[in-house]
């Protein structure tokens, strides 16, 4: 019994208020969007789409292992970027269309029966949204699924055993599929910073990763509204499927907002604060849905989250300070998203 409550306790990092669904809301004839949605001080949610902006870079995952300049393009696009999309990633296309099917059957369950699903006041997985810690608190115009994918211990079994069997069944293959994935990207990473690939292997193998589905349902007014807060990733490595082809998903260089304009059937990744990240957001549209899921790769529950000890060096001190990493996801999941905020809050000088 003392163990089961060791294991409850280490995976339920936060809790979020409960909020409304917006997809129910939005199957509602309105044309204005409720106050609470409309967000009147972030930049314009819709960027104007320039030619002349820059593009996330594509890299190719096949060619890493054997052309020198491939990994020098994953340096830069980590450095420079902070985002970049894979093709040639050795998911099963087949997988990712089950995938795919499963993911928008799940969100067209009837109400009653998401409600079965509903996160919990004391916990933050299951349906719902995230980062909700006031009842005055402006919302995001999405519904999200959130839930605990490996290490299997870690998992809520009671919530898992409640998804539909063939999402259940497709989820983890996925979950297995997405985590050799990470873990081969975090390889090259290593290399390309001259980490000691050991130390990246030790600190990430058999790490936490969960999961968040989107679903961004049109909206009446989408120059009002943002469908993700802008923000940063707390773990070490995201990767995003997206479902279909509707635009949303922003990052911010430079200043300006920059669309990421997803390839069939590629992902696209994006450095967490644990490797230190890029802010970004998603947009809704008034006229398409919008579906995606983030897999989100961190360390292990028991490791401590600091510099790695192969890159401090005296001319190269360290500037974060370390951090259990079941403290690091409680104090991330309690504060309201606020860009970069919390990796700032992480500075040894912030």
């Amino acid at each position: 019994m003392e163990l089961e409550l060791q294991e409850e306790k280490a995976v339920n990092f936060g809790k979020s208020l409960i909020v409304p669904s917006v997809l129910e809301l939005a199957k509602q004839p309105i044309i204005d969007i409720p106050p609470r949605y409309i967000r009147s001080h972030e930049d314009p949610p819709i960027a104007t789409h320039d030619s002349c902006l820059p593009s996330v870079p594509v890299i190719d995952l096949q060619k890493l292992a054997s052309v020198d300049f491939e990994l020098e393009r994953l340096h830069l696009a980590c450095k420079e970027w902070g985002f970049f999309q894979v093709i040639n990633h050795g998911v099963s296309i087949s997988l990712l269309e089950k995938f795919k099917l499963e993911i928008e059957n799940f969100f067209k369950l009837p109400y009653e029966e998401k409600k079965q699903l509903w996160q919990e006041p004391d916990n933050h997985e299951g349906f719902g949204q995230l980062f909700v810690v006031s009842e005055d608190q402006k919302l995001d115009w999405s519904d999200m699924f959130y839930i605990t994918s490996l290490p299997l211990n870690l998992r809520n079994t009671q919530l898992f055993n409640k998804l539909p069997p063939n999402l259940r069944e497709v989820l983890e293959t996925y979950s297995m599929e997405v985590k050799k994935l990470a873990m081969g990207i975090l390889d090259h990473m290593a290399k390309a910073l001259n980490m000691d690939c050991e130390e990246m292997r030790d600190m990430l193998n058999d790490g936490v990763q969960s999961m968040r589905m989107n679903y961004y349902p049109p909206c009446p007014e989408p120059e009002k509204a943002i469908g993700f807060t802008p923000h940063s990733d707390a773990d070490a490595l995201t990767i995003l499927y997206q479902l279909n082809d509707t635009e949303g998903l922003q990052i911010r260089k430079d200043g300006r907002w920059i669309p990421v304009t997803p390839l069939p059937n590629a992902f696209v990744v994006n450095i967490g604060d644990i490797m230190e990240s890029i802010e970004h957001r998603a947009t809704v549209n008034s006229m398409k849905e919008r579906l995606s899921v983030a897999t989100f790769y961190s360390s292990k529950l028991d490791t401590e989250l600091g510099p790695a000890s192969s890159l401090i060096r005296p001319n190269s001190p360290a500037i974060f300070r370390r951090v259990p990493l079941e403290k690091y996801f409680k104090e991330f999941f309690a504060r309201k998203l606020n860009g970069k905020a919390y990796l700032d809050f992480m500075r040894i000088n912030g």
